[in-house]
């Protein structure tokens, strides 16, 4: 009877086991397989890692690559429009804020930092860009003479003078001024007592006989002409400039209400009608008709040039 045995696997050694590990973690390197039974070992291929060390030399240099692009990007600035230095310093954190970037960008900003145009390329780490073609800046200089040139401005035009219409002026007030009479005062004005009503006298009285022409002292318009009581037969005479005057005790009337008369003209003769004791001229200047508005009569007369 045959006897019975077992089959017998062969064992990879610990070195085979490794060998096969790094073989297919891709690590490109083909090591021996060492059998448990041999000691000769395979020729080592040496292709692999050639091919892998130039995979990582590239990937160095494109990753070298970026970080000078991304390093150019921080370092370089485009000005765009809007733009002012101080917001620049501060978008990007410049030390020493705009006056490094204007430091270090002299050449291309020129002397005035508040001057930058869109496209102008500006260094932001303290190193100065390459200048523009000196075509190119001559071109920039010219358009900031252009801005900066004032503006001629079109001269205006001289208005015509405009013809105004002629004004028709009032008629000039009639001139001349006269004495009430050809007489002198014998009672001033205000002197008081107790025989007139007011107290005072309110007007001024000149001695003269009876007959003596009265005149008007100025042009104007008869507004009474009659008796007036105490005073006897009066004349009122309003004139040009809202004055009134008042001739008074007349022995006769040479006008009437509504009548126009001028400076020296007669308008009655002296009496001693009304309340009076004797022949005389009772004068008053008032502002308006009646009693009680008087004035300084021989004040009024010098006013008018008048001189008594």
């Amino acid at each position: 009877m045959p006897g019975r045995g077992r089959h017998r696997h062969q064992r990879p050694s610990r070195i085979a086991r490794i060998s096969l590990a790094l073989t297919a973690g891709s690590a490109g390197v083909a090591l021996p397989l060492i059998g448990a039974g041999s000691a000769s070992a395979a020729p080592v291929e040496t292709a692999a890692p050639a091919a892998f060390s130039t995979q990582v030399a590239e990937r160095a240099a494109v990753a070298a690559e970026a970080a000078a692009d991304a390093a150019d990007e921080a370092t370089d600035y485009t000005v765009v429009t809007g733009d002012t230095l101080s917001r620049i310093a501060d978008a990007h954190d410049v030390d020493g804020g705009w006056v490094t970037v204007y430091d270090a960008n002299r050449d291309v900003i020129g002397d005035n930092p508040n001057l930058i145009f869109p496209g102008q390329e500006l260094a932001l780490d303290g190193t100065a860009v390459e200048t523009a073609p000196e075509a190119e800046v001559e071109q920039r200089a010219d358009r900031s003479a252009e801005r900066a040139a004032p503006v001629e401005e079109e001269p205006v035009a001289e208005a015509a003078p405009v013809e105004e219409a002629p004004v028709e002026e009032a008629p000039a007030p009639s001139v001349g001024a006269s004495a009430p009479v050809d007489a002198s005062p014998s009672t001033p004005y205000r002197a008081s007592g107790a025989m007139w009503g007011s107290g005072y006298h309110t007007g001024v009285d000149f001695s003269a006989s009876s007959g003596t022409p009265v005149k008007s002292i100025a042009p104007g318009t008869v507004v009474s002409a009659g008796w007036g009581g105490a005073y006897g037969n009066e004349v009122v005479i309003r004139h040009e400039d809202g004055r009134y005057s008042q001739y008074a005790h007349l022995s006769s009337l040479s006008v009437s209400n509504g009548q126009s008369v001028g400076a020296g003209d007669q308008i009655g003769n002296v009496g001693s009608t009304g309340n009076s004791t004797g022949p005389h001229l009772h004068f008053e200047v008032r502002t308006g008709p009646s009693y009680g508005s008087d004035i300084d009569p021989l004040g009024y007369l010098r006013g008018l040039g008048v001189s008594i």
